[in-house]
């Protein structure tokens, strides 16, 4: 009975079905990737050049970014090359590839937003004491920890899903290697190792996703009690960027990981994926700077001195 590793390549889902609709699946997801790099790019080097940005909030903004570069950055090019050069092969270890470091990227990023919601709880519900449970070194060690389980879940996940025997062919039915994929190609007496695997993932993922709902109960019932409606307005401005992003990529991604295989189908899981690895990366730069005036403008400060410079 072959594993995994006998495969030489696997087969991605095919774009589309005809030239001009694989042609149009390339420039579509070229303009994403483009606007995701240019977003996110934006975003830290605002972050990383105006020392009025080098507090908390925006040091966990700057990581969110890199994370959203490498997520879009692992799986966009690859369904671009083989749509332009009408393919769907990917070599096993580049399968292997992409199941590790989008397991890393899309786990570290949702530990991230945990620690972001914690951020912001502890900045609205408990200010004075934001300098002390948030400083330089706490920070870093938070977002160091988010990076180092996202490195942990991936090796746990990629390791033991490629040493389950695959008697179902080398089709995956989406365009880019992921775990539940792969899964559906593995013999049915033995995914269930990685399906316990997954289940743990998905507690953890749970309980994430509860201490995130409670800090944001805390943080609107503390913001409803500011007396001043520019108070009001200040705090759910730095809150509700945060929260939309955190919904969008819980939501399809629980959705996408949890849903009951009855309504499962091709389409569905496609588009499932576009909306938790996809949209997210393009569409995150612009949620935090359109109702962010610190980052509008340390942006226009960027600008104005690049054309001041020419």
């Amino acid at each position: 009975m072959p594993n995994s590793s006998s495969m030489t390549v696997f087969l991605l889902l095919e774009s589309a079905d005809t030239q001009d609709l694989q042609l149009l699946h390339f420039w579509l997801f070229l303009g994403i990737y483009l606007a995701a790099l240019l977003g996110n790019s934006l975003i830290i080097t605002a972050v990383a050049c105006d020392h009025c940005l080098h507090t908390p909030m925006y040091f966990f903004l700057l990581n969110l970014a890199l994370l959203d570069l490498g997520t879009i950055s692992t799986t966009v090019p690859k369904s671009m090359a083989n749509s332009l050069w009408d393919t769907r092969a990917i070599s096993h270890p580049g399968c292997a590839a992409q199941v590790f470091l989008f397991t890393f990227l899309i786990s570290a990023e949702y530990f991230l937003l945990t620690v972001m919601a914690y951020d912001r709880y502890v900045a609205i519900c408990k200010p004075l004491h934001y300098g002390t449970l948030l400083g330089s070194r706490a920070c870093v060690h938070m977002a160091a920890a988010a990076w180092g389980s996202g490195i942990l879940h991936a090796v746990l996940h990629t390791a033991n899903t490629f040493s389950l025997p695959l008697c179902q062919g080398n089709a995956v039915d989406q365009f880019f290697c992921e775990v539940p994929q792969i899964l559906k190609l593995s013999c049915s007496d033995a995914y269930l190792r990685e399906v316990g695997v997954l289940v743990v993932s998905a507690c953890l993922t749970f309980g994430c996703f509860v201490f995130i709902v409670l800090s944001y109960g805390q943080i609107f019932r503390a913001v409803l009690r500011i007396p001043s409606e520019q108070g009001r307005h200040k705090a759910f401005s730095t809150c509700l960027p945060h929260l939309a992003v955190a919904s969008l990529f819980v939501s399809t991604g629980l959705f996408a990981y949890l849903k009951p295989p009855s309504i499962s189908s091709p389409s569905l899981e496609l588009v499932l994926a576009v909306l938790y690895s996809v949209v997210p990366p393009a569409m995150n730069p612009l949620i935090y700077s359109m109702r962010n005036h610190e980052i509008k403008g340390a942006l226009r400060k960027l600008m104005t001195g690049y054309f001041q410079k020419q």
